[in-house]
């Protein structure tokens, strides 16, 4: 669904759905899913020491967005922590792994410090960069529609273009799986 205008008055309609509001309208759809070959959307977060950084930062480097719904909780840990161990592999292979949850900075502070996490936890508290993604809306959780995060993740290349787009994945398994399919 994109911004439309009336035949009468040429003056722009907007979508009636709340998170159409939240990105640019040639964005704007019901459900949105980036795919292979869009531009990433670009973001600007503080990090677990308040500290702000750009994907920006990393333009010549393929980049591991990972989406996750909450520091300290059972799954994101499993998911964290296997990311952690194997962040060798992947930076060898030339991926920078990121993470980002709408936890404010002092939570992922307290995470990475109890899990000895080496790579970058992002804070989105206001959900601005998980809207843009697609990773917050409507998803299912134990036979209930709700509205949190999509847990997800992105390989952005080095040209700042979506690669791969995987959405619901699961916490246990998703990196290993992911490492296959990126022959890592």
């Amino acid at each position: 669904m994109s911004v439309g205008h009336t035949v009468a008055t040429g003056v722009p309609t907007w979508p009636s759905h709340p998170v159409c509001w939240a990105v640019p309208s040639d964005l704007v759809t019901d459900h949105l899913r980036l795919s292979p070959g869009d531009a990433a959307p670009e973001f600007t977060l503080p990090d677990a020491d308040g500290k702000p950084v750009a994907l920006a930062d990393y333009r010549g480097r393929s980049v591991l967005v990972y989406f996750y719904p909450a520091a300290s909780t059972p799954g994101c840990t499993k998911q964290a922590c296997d990311f952690r161990d194997n962040l060798a592999e992947l930076d060898t292979s030339g991926f920078t792994v990121l993470g980002i949850s709408p936890d404010p900075p002092a939570k992922l502070a307290k995470f990475r410090d109890a899990q000895g996490l080496t790579f970058p936890l992002l804070s989105d508290v206001d959900r601005s960069v998980l809207t843009s993604y697609g990773a917050y809306g409507e998803k299912q959780l134990y036979g209930k529609t709700v509205t949190g995060v999509i847990r997800s993740t992105f390989v952005i290349d080095a040209q700042g273009r979506i690669d791969k787009a995987l959405y619901n994945v699961r916490a246990t398994g998703h990196v290993a799986k992911l490492r296959k399919d990126l022959g890592v």
